[in-house]
């Protein structure tokens, strides 16, 4: 195969697949087990970036977004949680245990790793969640860096994240 061939087919390649990775659809890895059990460490999901577009999230969605803190020091680039508190409700955590508008929430999905032990984020608020932001929390709750234990380098709380550092949805496996 000529050179000249092999050029033109590599720019047609990449002509399809980088505006899909950029603008549609993006594989992800789960490094941590923050979101256990509902996503494994090494599990490889797609990130839908399309359905955020027309809807706003839900309670319940698994996204990925920019995280709003340094991690280990520095800048993390995406970070996989499940959506919790929508704009304008009052989220509160009472030994552990969600409540929304002052009314527990039921989460199947949940994982308390050390049940017996008092971990920071484990009593919050309540807080109201702002317009354009949510309050995210790992299913792995006692090993999860999310909104319940997140602070600035000045050591203040940051307990939300705002919708424009989301990326997009969690999607099926690959």
């Amino acid at each position: 195969m000529r050179a000249g061939r092999l050029l033109y087919l590599f720019l047609i390649a990449a002509a399809v697949v980088l505006p899909l990775r950029a603008w549609v659809i993006e594989a992800i890895y789960i490094p941590t087990a923050s979101m256990e059990p509902t996503l494994p460490v090494g599990r490889h999901l797609f990130c839908d970036k399309l359905t955020l577009r027309w809807r706003r999230p839900r309670r319940g969605d698994i996204i990925v977004f920019r995280p709003p803190i340094e991690v280990g020091g520095e800048q993390a680039e995406q970070m996989v949680k499940r959506v919790i508190g929508l704009p304008g409700e009052t989220v509160e955590l009472r030994h552990k245990r969600v409540f929304i508008d002052g009314k527990p929430l039921q989460e199947d999905y949940v994982e308390h790793t050390r049940p017996g032990e008092r971990l920071e984020g484990d009593d919050l608020g309540p807080i109201v969640v702002p317009p354009d932001s949510y309050f995210v929390l790992g299913d792995n709750r006692d090993e999860s860096n999310d909104s319940s234990v997140w602070r600035d380098a000045k050591g203040r709380h940051v307990y939300f994240i705002s919708a424009a550092e989301i990326v997009g949805l969690v999607r099926g496996v690959y």
